[in-house]
């Protein structure tokens, strides 16, 4: 979308590699955003009020200059494909790729058994799965959380959603398998996405997902009649692995290329942060490849320290979200959890969680990197 957005990419001959068409609503991304971004059109739902539930601290959050938005993917597909189809240098190809690789200075893609060359490929499949396997043995300094999540878009008999609010956490659910809560997002007032999500180093069994779906529909939205219209599943690794995020003209991207946080799962503005930046060196025909930013590197071990804190068990997701936004406005937590807040807004929501438990972890994690 960023290349078709500018003049510069119409000589360019670009081709689109991807296993499947995407012809289905199969996933919804969340986020957060003081302007209008670059998928602005295809916005399902924004809310300019959210709601944080715990057992320990809940609130009424308004978040203003902050909308925390919803897209649906189909919506999405459909906008980029409508939009590509008036570019005759856009080019799609349905394929499984079996291998990226760089060869005599250019980047290849092997596909149909072939290979195809470029002068750069963007690449978003993770190859080597085996980084994001629970199962398999993990460094002593690497910690690996799946935050996995399923939800269903329901519809309800009666009118009983407020459509001007959002749930964004509600951690009064039972915390036994580990960090666990439910956001729900009111489309209409009778119509809401209800999703549940865990931080957890074992996936469920699908009966448990949809037991735990249910108990919080009868006990905090309704005990009355609603239908299913849509259900959707994702995994998200949660892990402090440094995924390289380029191989000489192979540019990796998304999860592959280390745009979701590692402390959240949070990607989707990542993503576009990421690729604006990309689309600007090229366009300025600039090295793409650029070393760690200072800022990069201090939210990486922020990331790592509450990776460890969760990973060993040491306090509950619950705790420390309540403890984050009942000691801070909820536009300081947003812009920190975006990686955008200085230094000095770092210190004070740091201090907002149990430093007897903090502190360590920060000093573990930081030891870590200095000598890794």
């Amino acid at each position: 979308m960023r290349m078709m957005k500018h003049p510069f990419f119409s000589k360019k001959e670009i081709l689109v590699v991807d296993e499947f068409p995407k012809n289905k609503n199969d996933r919804t991304w969340c986020f957060w955003e003081k302007e209008n971004g670059l998928f602005e059109p295809v916005v399902r739902k924004k809310w300019s009020q959210l709601d944080f539930y715990s057992n320990r601290f809940s609130s009424h959050l308004i978040i203003a200059p902050y909308a925390y938005k919803m897209i649906r993917s189909i919506d999405f597909y459909t906008h980029v494909m409508d939009e590509a189809g008036k570019h005759p240098n856009i080019h799609f190809h349905f394929a499984k790729v079996s291998s990226v690789g760089n060869e005599s200075g250019k980047a290849f893609v092997v596909t149909d058994n072939k290979k195809i060359y470029a002068d750069y490929i963007f690449n978003s499949i993770l190859f080597n799965r085996e980084i994001i396997t629970p199962s398999l043995p993990r460094g002593k300094n690497n910690y690996l959380l799946l935050q996995h999540f399923k939800g269903l878009l329901i519809e309800t008999t009666e009118n009983i959603f407020d459509t001007s609010s959002a749930v964004f956490m509600d951690f009064r659910i039972s915390q036994k398998p580990g960090t666990a809560f439910v956001y729900c997002l009111p489309i209409t007032s009778n119509k809401a996405l209800i999703e549940y999500t865990l931080f957890t180093e074992n996936l469920l069994l699908e009966e448990e997902y949809d037991r735990a779906l249910r108990a919080y529909i009868e006990k905090y939205i309704t005990a009355g009649k609603y239908v299913v219209l849509e259900k959707e599943y994702g995994i998200i690794p949660m892990t402090n692995y440094s995924f390289p995020k380029q191989e000489k003209k192979i540019i990796n991207m998304g999860t592959t290329g280390g745009q979701t946080k590692a402390s959240s799962g949070f990607t989707f503005q990542f993503i576009q942060k990421h690729t604006k930046v990309i689309a600007d060196l090229l366009v300025q025909e600039k090295p793409l490849l650029t070393s760690s930013s200072f800022a990069e590197k201090k939210f990486n071990l922020y990331d790592s320290t509450l990776l460890h804190v969760l990973y060993k068990k040491k306090l509950g997701g619950d705790e420390i979200f309540a403890s984050l936004f009942s000691k801070n406005s909820p536009q300081n937590i947003l812009a920190f959890l975006d990686n955008e807040t200085t230094l000095r807004q770092d210190l004070k929501i740091l201090s907002s969680v149990p430093t007897r438990i903090f502190i360590p972890a920060a000093l573990r994690e930081l030891w870590n990197k200095i000598n890794a």
